[in-house]
């Protein structure tokens, strides 16, 4: 008969599953601090040497790393998707720059559409809580600040998404998307661009996310994108005229 003993699971091991499905979930984040071994026991309501083998195993796998006087910490499973040169390469040539445009709507329009159906009501309250932040901050003194809620806004649609691989993939991305938005807010505001516009989107995106309406969740977060996308081309237009320009200003005061 294809019938096997059940045998009960050892603390140790409903502790390692417990923590697993943490990092999984994106829940616990790479390099961040587990509580101390006096309290984590506490809390998951376990003794002390079920604890420490459960880090064991944990730490042999390569999911959590210990560092000598600091504590025990989730280790950086993720890292980055891209190098610090590559990341500046795509930043200076413009295939690399449009193609990131294009793969975002592609990714963040397909997690809107999931988040509408599959978010729960504090995912929402999150991405909504983010927004009222970024109608709050004084750009004008903090921008590093806006276009990190800029980032956050949009990582919290992908984990509201709850899709798992998707979102360990994106945050892997984490870098180029942060200096991706800095970078966009900076080109669009030279379009003549207000503020207001920008959050226009991001209120649009909310409020289709809190509908609970994929359809429209998904068009608003590719109508932001593409709108980036447009203000890109043409500030790379007016740069392109701007040169050619300043080269008959040149060659007229050379005839003179």
């Amino acid at each position: 008969m294809p019938f096997q003993r059940v045998e009960q699971e050892k603390l140790a091991q409903s502790v390692v599953r417990q923590i697993e499905l943490l990092i999984l979930r994106g829940i616990l984040r790479p390099a961040e601090r587990l509580p101390s071994e006096r309290d984590l026991s506490e809390q998951l309501g376990v003794s002390r040497p079920s604890l420490r083998e459960a880090v064991a195993d944990l730490q042999q796998r390569g999911l959590l790393t210990s560092r000598p006087g600091a504590g025990v910490f989730v280790a950086d499973v993720l890292g980055s998707a891209f190098s610090d040169a590559l990341v500046q390469l795509f930043a200076t040539h413009q295939e690399a720059v449009f193609d990131y445009i294009a793969f975002r709507r592609d990714m963040e329009g397909l997690a809107a559409e999931r988040a509408a159906r599959l978010a729960s009501d504090t995912d929402l309250q999150v991405i909504d809580a983010i927004l009222r932040k970024m109608e709050q901050i004084d750009a004008r003194r903090a921008p590093e600040d806006e276009a990190q809620l800029d980032a956050g806004f949009h990582m919290a649609i992908i984990e509201a998404s709850h899709n798992v691989v998707m979102l360990h993939m994106m945050r892997s991305m984490f870098q180029l998307l942060r200096e991706g938005v800095f970078y966009n807010r900076q080109i669009i505001f030279r379009q003549r661009t207000t503020r207001e516009a920008l959050l226009d989107q991001h209120r649009a995106i909310n409020s289709a996310l809190q509908a609970r309406d994929p359809g429209a969740a998904r068009a608003a977060v590719e109508a932001h994108m593409s709108y980036v996308e447009t203000a890109l081309h043409n500030q790379h237009r007016a740069e392109r005229h701007e040169a050619i320009a300043l080269q008959r200003l040149e060659h007229e005061q050379r005839r003179t």
